[in-house]
């Protein structure tokens, strides 16, 4: 009786029960809708609507196969539900794990049905889109196969396509996760133009240089505009201040973007863009000023004087000289506004992109103090005083230095006393760039420094000091006057290399030039020198530019040596070594490696092979073509010559063997060789050896008979000295000079990009 009870309570017991739903069953039931034709088209999407939500409900546990093969399918149909769905679900899938997310992303089928279901002009579509794109931009695979499917081309087309696609920035929010160096922006409202933009910024810091080639001009010249117009008021937001909460403002939207991938996307998009420089002018275009006299008795070795150059009409349009002159110090500040950080590119970077990685969190961000702007003075003529003597933030920024409006303005009150000194003026004016990258091609070089010194009157700004680099000062207003003191010896100081200070006292043959507006002074390296601007209140300030020229280790006579040396044996072995015996091969590999290092001592000692060579600029001006040709092949023999009698393979060995025992590299001054061409897989590689290398080689040359080593040595210095030619080198010398100029001119386009200058050139 209680049984039969309990069977009447229950009557479900002891029914069978149902199977659990196999993964399959949503896949039969969406592939049986498809497929019937019977019942309309509204019951069977609502069919597949009711089956997409079941699945996505299930997921992470339930990662049936069979549905994606039927996304593609879906992603296309005109039901908007299923359609936004069947997007869902991809993006919440890539998230799953790195696996799942490869899998989508290798399904072309699905990326191809995403970025087809973006370009629909509903904006419900295109936003399940765009969420399921940045889904799956989670990882580097994700991103390649979006670029690849063409994503970055569709969003920009769709970006433009949405009405006022602009949406303005409100703020900065920093949290605790980020420093304030590269804050979240914050939106006025959230919709379609935010997430596309964020998506675009993702995929476009994604690219490499050829994929950014490839996106065509006609879409990428409109996003930088758009991208920039969003940067600088980022910009501005950066400079008057950064919430450290998230309170948000009415209807404001906390978005994905923070300010340092912003920068990278403008200055990606502008390596290659070049700015509109204008005509240029350069130092030698004066027709009393003779550039072979020039080279033959000044470069490097005395001072010049040009009086009454052009330069001064190029810098107008970053300069405002009428507010200067009338000494209103606002010019300032609206000029300090407009300006960034410009972290230094390594002089042997050549991959813009491992640099734009190496500097991420700085990208972008203001003027810092030390690094690209001084304000400073010089006490009786010795001691120099820094304005700013301490950090200027609490600390809660990774640059801490950083210049804000507050630190701007106080410029203001510092420039009726201390000299401001900008760096890197260069990188902020196109017209100055114009400038710059003319005098870097007249001497051969990849680039050069520019900075700005402006003066108050009866001031001095850097105490007396001589430089590792050629300058050549511009006086654009007001006047100075330079003292240039004779060098104690002839040893060119090389670029980073440590120069000991001497005391005034000690220095003679003082030389005093006054210049004047329009004057450039030249001055060599190595000369130590001050200026004094002596005016009063009523004289004005003085303001100067320096154009820099830092001769980097490849491009001096030295560097050409390597080239030379490099070139030459890789043909050798090519030709010769190839037969030899393996003993034979260890010798001659050994003996390319101290050969390279007795340049590098040579070099140390030789004046001449620490000057900058001009085989870069052969190309650039037929006229001087033939002059300067002859003058770079006699410097060419000099340094063969010396290397064939002064190099001695114990002096080497013995380099080595010191450099071993206090742990340092001796190979590390021409690591930059790796640049060159790449030899066959069985040569040896000079440009990959290091430090533990140096102790193989040394026990190398201990092991076997040091007679024999010698002879080896001496035999392969013989036949280079004897075999090399200066037309084999000189293609091959241009073409690392070019690798080097696209590198800086990438930098110095994508850093111009960044600034927001009130003056537009």
């Amino acid at each position: 009786m209680e049984e039969a009870k309990a069977e009447q309570k229950n009557p479900r017991q002891n029914k069978r029960r149902r199977r659990p739903e196999s993964d399959a069953t949503p896949f039969a039931i969406i592939l049986a809708a498809i497929s019937r034709s019977n019942n309309s088209e509204d019951q069977n999407y609502s069919l597949i609507h009711r089956c997409l939500r079941k699945f996505h409900r299930s997921l992470p546990h339930n990662l049936s196969a069979p549905i994606l093969s039927l996304i593609p399918f879906l992603l296309s149909s005109r039901n908007d539900e299923v359609a936004c769905k069947s997007a869902e679900i991809v993006g919440a899938l890539t998230l799953i794990s790195f696996e799942m997310n490869e899998k989508i992303a290798s399904e072309g089928e699905i990326v191809k049905g995403l970025v087809t279901l973006l370009r629909s002009s509903n904006n419900v579509r295109s936003m399940a889109s765009c969420n399921s794109i940045l889904d799956l931009s989670t990882t580097s695979i994700g991103r390649k196969w979006l670029v690849e499917f063409f994503a970055i081309e569709n969003l920009i087309v769709r970006l433009f396509q949405v009405p006022k696609s602009y949406t303005p920035v409100v703020s900065l929010l920093a949290d605790a996760k980020y420093t304030k160096t590269c804050p979240t922006i914050v939106f006025k409202h959230n919709g379609l133009s935010i997430l596309l933009v964020n998506a675009i910024i993702i995929l476009v810091n994604s690219c490499t240089i050829e994929q950014l080639h490839k996106i065509p001009t006609i879409l990428s010249r409109p996003l930088l505009l758009h991208l920039k117009r969003m940067w600088e008021e980022v910009h501005q937001h950066m400079l008057y201040g950064i919430s450290e909460n998230s309170t948000q403002e009415e209807a404001s939207y906390i978005s994905n973007i923070r300010t340092n991938n912003l920068a990278e996307s403008v200055f990606r998009l502008s390596i290659d863009v070049v700015p509109c420089r204008g005509p240029s002018i350069g130092i030698f275009d004066a027709e009393d000023i003779n550039f072979e006299d020039f080279v033959l008795k000044n470069w490097e070795s005395l001072p010049f004087l040009v009086r009454n150059s052009k330069l001064q009409n190029l810098f107008s349009s970053f300069i405002d000289f009428d507010r200067l002159r009338e000494s209103d110090p606002s010019f300032l500040s609206s000029m300090l506004r407009g300006l960034i950080h410009c972290p230094p590119i390594p002089s042997d970077e050549l991959d813009i992109l491992h640099f734009l990685n190496d500097v991420s969190n700085s990208l972008g961000c203001p003027i810092v103090h030390q690094e690209d702007i001084r304000v400073v003075k010089t006490l009786d003529s010795e001691s120099e005083l820094h304005y700013f003597q301490t950090q200027l933030d609490d600390g809660n920024y990774e640059f801490p230095n950083v210049f804000r409006s507050a630190e701007i303005l106080k410029c203001e009150q510092a420039y009726k006393e201390y000299t401001i000194a900008l760096r890197g003026i260069g990188f902020r004016s196109p017209g100055i760039a114009s400038v710059a990258d003319d005098v870097a091609s007249i001497f051969g070089q990849p680039s050069i420094g520019v900075n700005m010194y402006l003066t108050p009157p009866h001031s001095q700004g850097l105490a007396c000091h001589s430089d590792d680099h050629c300058v050549f000062i511009c006086q654009l207003v007001g006047a100075k006057r330079w003292n240039i003191f004779h060098p104690s010896n002839n040893h060119l100081p090389r670029l980073y290399e440590s120069i000991e200070k001497r005391e005034r006292s000690t220095m003679d043959q003082c030389k005093e030039i006054l210049l004047k507006e329009g004057d450039i002074l030249y001055i060599p390296r190595g000369y130590p020198h001050e200026a004094h601007n002596f005016g009063d209140a009523s004289t004005g300030f003085s303001l100067h530019l320096t154009l820099s020229i830092e001769v980097e280790p490849p491009f001096e006579w030295e560097g050409f040596a390597h080239v030379a040396f490099y070139h030459w044996s890789r043909r050798q072995r090519m030709s010769d070594y190839i037969l030899a015996d393996s003993e034979s091969l260890v010798l001659h590999n050994t003996s390319e490696i101290l050969i390279q290092t007795a340049v590098k001592l040579l070099g140390d000692s030789d004046p001449t092979f620490r000057k900058a060579c001009l085989v870069g600029a052969l190309s650039r001006a037929s006229e001087h073509s033939q002059w300067l040709l002859i003058n770079q092949k006699e410097i060419f023999s000099y340094v063969i010559s010396k290397i064939r009698s002064e190099s001695r393979f114990f002096n080497v060995l013995k380099h080595v063997e010191a450099a071993v025992q206090k742990q340092e590299d001796p190979f590390s001054h021409f690591k930059w060789l790796r640049h060159l061409p790449r030899g066959e897989e069985h040569e040896s590689d000079i440009t990959s050896i290091h430090l533990a290398d140096a102790n193989d080689v040394f026990k190398e040359i201990i092991s076997r008979n040091r007679d024999e080593a010698e002879a080896v040595f001496d035999q392969v210095k013989s036949n280079f000295c004897s075999g090399v030619v200066f037309e084999d080198v000189q293609p091959i010398y241009v073409a690392l000079l070019g690798k080097y100029r696209e590198a800086r001119s990438q930098y110095t386009n994508g850093m111009l990009a960044l600034h927001c200058n009130d003056n537009k050139e």
